[in-house]
């Protein structure tokens, strides 16, 4: 009997472990997906792009998502919009907790009419 109680209690951690792993993983993501609105929208040498102060935003904000992942950033600025081109990219820059200057390279992974989806470098 204690030999199926320990086992239940060993096979319960390991799933718990596996599902915090699993939630990490997702909550953790460096890629987003924004649509492009009148409200988001900004021209880069005659193309539609993402406002650079909308991808400061979002990468600020995924940057450190949860305490034990990625480094505390604040300041995030982008010198200019992202365009809604697959390929493009910018730099971005933030500043850690510690005072450090980082640099924040984002990329185009997919642009359609209507969407962006792009990703950083932690």
């Amino acid at each position: 009997m204690q030999r199926k109680a320990l086992i239940s209690v060993i096979g319960g951690a390991t799933a718990a472990v596996a599902l915090a792993g699993v939630g990490t993983y997702l909550i953790s993501g460096t890629e987003s997906t924004t649509s492009l609105d009148k409200y988001t929208t900004v021209s880069v040498d005659g193309h539609k792009a993402l406002s650079g102060d909308i991808v400061a935003g979002r990468a600020q904000s995924k940057f450190h998502p949860i305490p034990w992942v990625g480094t505390e950033v604040s300041r995030v600025s982008c010198p200019t919009g992202l365009k809604a081109v697959a390929g493009a990219s910018i730099t971005c820059t933030g500043r850690t907790g510690k005072g450090k200057d980082i640099d924040i390279p984002v990329t185009v992974v997919k642009a359609t009419d209507t969407s962006v989806t792009w990703k950083f470098d932690r």
